[in-house]
């Protein structure tokens, strides 16, 4: 119904913000990731919205871009993944940390939202992971590199190639990776490597 909001930022909680469009007050439940991008009060933002109806309310769901609301419209696919669900695990990590957990079959990342236990993170990885394209993501991701990365030679290597087909250069991901190792990131294991590296670039 509503593809995007763009107005005047009114108000903001730790939940939801209003945006004021020409005098009417819309009250949007957020992501964190939208309600950490939010500018302050009287400036103007644009969130990217989706309408959802439930039984006992109409609620307007809030994105701050389209590739975290493709992400929620991937996730309310999988069987037993409400809108709750969704928003819970799409505030639960960044973006590309969350879309490597889906491609990687990263169970315990998975797990790490909310009323998420270990089955409900299986069947999201199992369901989503053929289903990721590079529109899913800021950047893209190059899954013909990712399905190389998986028949590399060592841990290390893979984790270094799924930080390239995230888009960074050969360098930034093994320095990357050559630091997660050096705080202590087991070396046996890719996906561990690969969150360990995406919170140390993160961590800047």
């Amino acid at each position: 119904m509503f593809a995007y909001i763009e107005g005047t930022v009114q108000d903001k909680t730790a939940t939801h913000i209003v945006i004021d469009v020409g005098g009417i007050g819309y009250e949007i439940i957020c992501t964190n990731s939208t309600l950490t991008n939010a500018p302050p009060k009287g400036e103007i933002m644009r969130v990217y919205t989706c309408l959802n109806i439930r039984q006992d309310a109409v609620e307007l769901l809030g994105f701050y871009s389209l590739d975290e609301k493709n992400m929620y419209y991937k996730l309310t696919s999988v069987s037993g993944i409400g809108s709750r669900s969704a928003m819970a695990i799409l505030g639960s990590m960044p973006l590309r940390e969350l879309t490597m957990a889906i491609v990687l079959g990263d169970i315990a990342s998975l797990s790490r939202a909310p009323g998420v236990g270990k089955k409900t993170a299986q069947r999201i990885a199992l369901e989503l992971k053929d289903k990721l394209s590079p529109a899913d993501m800021p950047q893209g991701i190059d899954f013909a590199a990712q399905d190389v990365s998986v028949s590399a030679a060592s841990p290390v290597g893979e984790a270094i190639l799924a930080l390239e087909s995230l888009g960074y250069t050969q360098h930034e991901a093994a320095r990357a990776v050559s630091a997660a190792q050096k705080a202590g990131a087991p070396t046996d294991k890719a996906d561990e490597l690969v969150r360990a590296a995406l919170r140390g670039i993160s961590k800047g």
